[in-house]
């Protein structure tokens, strides 16, 4: 069958409009532009076919992001909660937990783990999850992971999150290597946040609301930046400890702060 229009009357540049605007392009017009003795018509049809070949790329990678949920589901674990914080290793502000529970069918276009991102899709991303997911966060003061140590004080946000759900997850599917504490079966994954949806649509959850706050720290501590760094023990952000010292905000307990705080010790007479 030939495509419904009349390719030679069109030109490259009305081609174009026509076809980059169709939601799906029938392999037969592909064939078509393909065979156009027309080189500009020749290059569309391979702009065509690559992005094409993308769409379908990303449609298998978001697949493959839902197995391990796909998985447990058949084996009687109906509701599953994906785990995954950010802010274990700054310098300054809390660390925050997510825990996600996504609804069946949920459609989600460029889900990943949050490092993965830009700033706009996960913004983009954060209202779509909690929109229609049961979604918790927990925090850990920098108090507590003074008090605690930042691995326990992790794994109590972890806590937090979980119990904060308004469901009560059949399986919690967390990244990393550490089990929380909560009487509830549990699958640690390495790398969860790549490789599994629900964990993937925690780590976006936990750094948009992190980063939101660390705005709002910015804004009460303006030297220091923290907008801009989130906390990190970026240069300007040692630099500014440097020269105003530390902050309520800043975890007293870390290597870096803390060996700023003897140095001045040190200096005083």
């Amino acid at each position: 069958m030939r495509p419904a229009f009349n390719l030679r009357a069109l030109s490259v540049a009305e081609l174009t409009k026509r076809v980059v605007g169709m939601r799906e392009v029938d392999p037969r017009l592909l064939r078509a532009l393909g065979r156009d003795p027309r080189q500009g018509v020749r290059r569309l049809a391979a702009r065509l076919r690559a992005s094409e070949a993308r769409a379908a790329g990303e449609a298998a990678r978001l697949e493959g992001l839902f197995a391990v949920e796909r998985e447990h589901q058949a084996h009687g674990f109906a509701v599953i909660a994906g785990v995954d914080e950010v802010g274990v290793a700054p310098l300054a502000g809390p660390v925050v937990a997510a825990a996600v529970v996504l609804p069946a069918g949920i459609s989600l276009p460029h889900l990943d783990d949050s490092k993965r991102l830009t700033p706009e899709q996960r913004d983009a991303l954060y209202p779509q999850i909690t929109a229609c997911a049961a979604a918790s966060i927990g925090m850990a003061t920098v108090e507590e992971i003074d008090r605690l140590n930042i691995l326990q004080a992790t794994r109590l946000a972890h806590r937090r999150a979980i119990l904060g759900l308004s469901v009560r997850p059949h399986l919690v599917l967390i990244d990393g290597r550490f089990a929380a504490d909560v009487p509830v079966p549990q699958l640690v994954i390495v790398d969860g946040d790549a490789t599994c949806a629900s964990i993937a649509a925690a780590s976006v959850v936990a750094k948009v609301t992190r980063d939101r706050m660390m705005a709002v720290l910015g804004r009460e501590f303006p030297q220091y930046g923290f907008g801009r760094h989130k906390g990190y023990g970026t240069k300007q952000h040692l630099e500014a400890i440097r020269r105003y010292g530390v902050t309520p905000m800043h975890r007293r307990s870390f290597f870096s702060v803390r060996a700023y705080q003897e140095s001045l010790a040190l200096m005083t007479p």
